[in-house]
């Protein structure tokens, strides 16, 4: 049963003789045609979007504004901490000018901390955590999401607009709510 295997097992047989100047005809490769045409079925309409509008996007900033200042609170006094003990081990006191060097490096810190956090939630899920409360999301233009280059883009357009506050009342005005910094990134803030 598994010993060698016999001569006559790899034997191969033609069933048909084959010349090479043979022609196989068309027919032979031909797939069977359906006899019935297929009945063309519609798809569901696609559900209207429902926009995200001025109040809701407003809370949402507020909410993020909140966590965002939360984790920089606590990147602050861990920073200040750690600023205090550095200063302690050289025996030098915490003055005015001995605070500025943290002071810029908190502010940079900080706004780095802003653009991530919303970069990386619009980039990923197009959601904050205020979007998320508040079942909001920001789309593109077929509903997918949007990454994070548009997200990038959306955010350098928010800052670059926000000193006119134009560009985010716009969305009381816009029929489907969107802020200017919306149409520079192409993307929609829509309710889920």
């Amino acid at each position: 049963m598994f010993g060698a295997p016999r001569r006559e097992d790899f034997n191969l047989v033609s069933e048909e003789p084959f010349e090479l100047d043979q022609h196989v005809e068309a027919e032979e490769w031909r797939f069977p045609t359906e006899t019935e045409p297929r009945p063309i079925t519609e798809e569901p309409p696609v559900a209207a979007r429902r926009y995200g509008g001025f109040f809701l996007r407003a809370t949402a900033l507020l909410i993020d504004c909140f966590v965002v200042a939360m984790l920089a609170l606590v990147m602050a006094l861990m920073a200040y901490v750690g600023y205090k003990v550095g200063l302690a081990a050289h025996q030098r006191p915490i003055t005015g000018s001995t605070l500025m060097p943290l002071a810029t490096l908190l502010t940079a810190a900080s706004s780095f901390l802003a653009m991530s956090y919303f970069v990386v939630f619009h980039g990923m899920d197009g959601k904050t955590v205020g979007k998320w409360f508040l079942s909001l999301r920001v789309v593109g233009a077929d509903n997918e999401r949007i990454g994070y280059r548009r997200a990038c883009l959306r955010w350098i357009a928010a800052v670059a607009l926000a000193p006119l506050l134009l560009g985010f009342l716009w969305v009381l005005w816009s029929r489907e709510k969107r802020a200017w910094h919306d149409y520079l990134a192409r993307t929609w803030v829509v309710r889920e």
